[in-house]
């Protein structure tokens, strides 16, 4: 008598509900990540502690991530995508380049102060002079998307004969995110240094201002 093989084959519903376990696992274990190296850096987000706020194990982020270090990569890439998944949600209205300029300086000051885990752990990973962030292989396409908007900004207000030509959008955004990055990087030391609260909401729009009026002076043609 032969005995047929049965070939057991998972149901796609089984499937399903492994692979959305295994993605909420890994978001819960990146999350965790996030909130532990903003507050200790890589050196002291061990991962004993992210396991411990991921309510995981260890193991699990080793078969997720690889170690400690690949974590921290896409620790990385997922701030990033963050801020890119927010700056394409702005509804600009590129046939008025100036107000679309004044939204897109208006997302990136406040989105550097009311996300204080993008700064800390850019912070850390300067430090340590870019070893991670040059590691993956998406970092390109997220500069392309920040800067991408800026410069289609930029075109608009060049052939409408509003902005000066010959600027180059990859320093327009660098003008804009360093006087952003510089101040919430550094706004402890500057109050005790300055002898003003820099986390008070009217010196931030002081700022805001600021920043505005110098990137705008630098993009207008002068009338």
């Amino acid at each position: 008598m032969t005995v047929k093989k049965q070939t057991v084959t998972n149901s796609p519903r089984k499937t399903g509900a492994r692979e959305r376990a295994a993605k909420t696992t890994r978001d819960t274990i990146l999350r965790a990540a996030i909130k532990v190296f903003s507050k200790y850096g890589l050196s002291g987000g061990s991962l004993e502690k992210i396991s411990r706020a991921a309510k995981s194990h260890d193991r699990m982020i080793y078969y997720y991530f690889g170690n400690k270090d690949g974590l921290f990569v896409a620790a990385l890439e997922e701030i990033y995508r963050r801020f890119n998944e927010a700056e394409a949600a702005l509804e600009l209205d590129l046939n008025d380049p100036i107000a679309s300029m004044r939204l897109i300086i208006a997302f990136i000051l406040h989105y550097y102060r009311d996300h204080p885990e993008f700064i800390a752990i850019l912070n850390s990973e300067n430090l340590l002079r870019g070893q991670h962030i040059s590691k993956s292989s998406t970092a390109k396409e997220f500069s392309i998307a920040a800067i991408g908007v800026i410069d289609r900004t930029l075109q608009v207000g060049t052939q409408k004969g509003l902005f000066r030509p010959g600027l180059r959008s990859r320093d327009i955004y660098l003008m804009i995110a360093s006087l952003g990055y510089f101040y919430q990087s550094n706004r402890f030391t500057l109050t005790a240094f300055l002898g003003e609260n820099l986390e008070s909401p009217k010196i931030f729009s002081e700022w805001e201002d600021f920043v505005t009026h110098s990137v705008l002076r630098t993009l207008l043609i002068a009338n």
